[in-house]
């Protein structure tokens, strides 16, 4: 046994690199280690990023409305508005694949909480919609930086048998975050407005950038850069922390399978063009295309929901409320998906939860355009919701499987960033679309891109499950 600063015990490892490379040390000594409350520890505050971008998104769900008739502005103008947090989410979240796999994980995840900040304290001091659009931007270019690497990070420390699970998780934190900025509007909204909220969300991010100090550097991406002895210091931290959570004397020993380890690095600036070589090329192009139907139609959709229940009548509390009830849905959703990625596989779920959200997204439709009963529209939201929050959840478990760790932020981040123009272009087709087609018409369009969606997926989806990382790479 040795110990790390003197206090933590740890296991012996081999003091010789087995033939195949140091990489799969590292791989394999993260692989089978216990899931402990440490491991909990730093996913719990990596997630911080999900339950606070989605109160950034929520709130804007449920201030649409009120923005929308301040400044005056048509259907069209309110869809452009509701869209521009997604072109700085298109922008943040391809930049920040990029730079995270070429300066590491730790420090651009920190650099997205400053543009995060200032964005959403600049949205609530605009004067002008042009100057909210703007501002909008900003914020989303910090949005969308925390996704991928905060994607790659958690594929990267939990083991295979945990891994789809966990990220499943992640969008839980969605559900959470939403619900609670109904909370803040239906409560803060009368009294200071939608700018007094803007400006209260930007102060979550500064207790984010400090907490987020304790998130140690991806050992995986330490060895895979060459940082061979960060990686190994890193490691055994790592290895002390876990055993210390754990209770038990000494870990278990490091199993090295055949095949597992994958190849060693490329140079780092060839990680792009990796996207587009060999087995990688077709699994990009279904991504993107996935994350391109699948966000158009939910942010279609749902940035949408409280300015559309208003169009039909309800006042703006009772359409904040009635969003927050069906948003409640996203819990069991992605509870059930994440059990069900991990008994059912990735590629299935996947489908499922398309194929759900299109059927439920169409029965909301009818229900509004014909103006159903409340309970008839909150029952068939419910489901909608249900479907929706559990295709988020496979789609953060399935994409940096697909990817080796050299790419797998740079992946994620381009497959996210291709779902911007997605989340992007959404919006803005809503408002054009609802004058001529109604509402009815505007979630059949959303069901259409789950359907679309679903056939990508089922074609040319390759399924991962308990797979580990190094055996996924190629």
């Amino acid at each position: 046994m040795s110990t790390v600063s003197g206090e933590i015990p740890l296991v012996d490892l081999p003091t010789t690199a087995p033939s195949h490379g140091r990489r799969a040390a590292i791989g394999h000594r993260l692989e089978r280690l216990p899931m402990t409350a440490y491991q909990r520890r730093l996913f719990a505050i990596i997630a911080t990023a999900w339950f606070f971008d989605s109160m950034d998104l929520g709130v804007m769900t449920f201030v649409l409305g009120s923005i929308k008739a301040e400044f005056g502005l048509s259907a069209m103008q309110t869809g452009l508005l509701a869209s521009s947090s997604f072109l700085g989410m298109f922008l943040g979240a391809a930049t920040a694949g990029m730079l995270a796999d070429r300066f590491g994980r730790k420090p651009v995840f920190q650099l997205s909480m400053v543009f995060w900040g200032v964005g959403s304290l600049m949205c609530g001091l605009s004067d002008s919609a042009n100057e909210l659009m703007g501002y909008r931007v900003l914020l989303g270019f910090g949005m969308g930086m925390e996704f991928p690497i905060g994607l790659a990070m958690v594929s990267e420390i939990v083991p295979a048998k945990s891994r789809g699970r966990y990220v499943a998780i992640l969008e839980g934190f969605w559900p959470l975050g939403f619900i609670a900025a109904g909370i803040t509007a239906y409560f803060l909204l009368p009294v200071i407005g939608w700018r007094g909220i803007f400006i209260a969300l930007a102060v979550p991010a500064v207790f984010v950038f400090v907490v987020r100090r304790n998130i140690p550097e991806s050992p995986r991406w330490l060895e895979d850069a060459g940082r061979t002895d960060e990686a190994d210091k890193v490691m055994t931290g790592f290895e002390g922390h876990v055993l210390r959570a754990s209770g038990l004397r000494e870990l278990p020993p490091v199993e090295v399978k055949p095949g597992a380890a994958g190849q060693l690095s490329m140079a780092r600036s060839a990680a792009f063009k990796e996207l587009w070589k060999g087995v990688y090329a077709k699994r990009t192009l279904m991504l993107w295309a996935l994350w391109f139907f699948a966000l158009l139609g939910y942010y279609g959709l749902t940035t949408w929901l409280g300015a559309l229940l208003q169009q039909a009548g309800y006042a703006v509390t009772k359409s904040v409320l009635y969003t927050v009830y069906i948003s409640l849905a996203g819990i069991p959703g992605f509870i059930f998906a994440a059990w069900l990625l991990e008994k059912w596989g990735r590629k299935p779920t996947c489908m499922l939860m398309l194929v759900g959200s299109a059927a439920a997204a169409f029965m909301y439709g009818q229900a509004a355009a014909t103006q159903a009963p409340v309970a008839q529209l909150i029952m068939a939201g419910l489901c909608m919701q249900f479907f929706m929050f559990g295709m988020w959840s496979v789609l953060y478990a399935y994409t940096p499987e697909l990817y080796p760790t050299r790419s797998r932020a740079t992946g994620a981040g381009f497959a996210s960033s291709v779902g911007r123009v997605g989340s992007l272009v959404g919006p803005y087709v809503v408002g054009i679309v609802l004058p001529f087609t109604g509402q009815a018409g505007v979630f059949t369009l959303g069901a259409a891109c789950f359907v679309i969606a679903a056939l990508i997926v089922m074609l040319f989806g390759t399924e991962t499950k308990g797979q580990s990382l190094e055996a996924l790479s190629h």
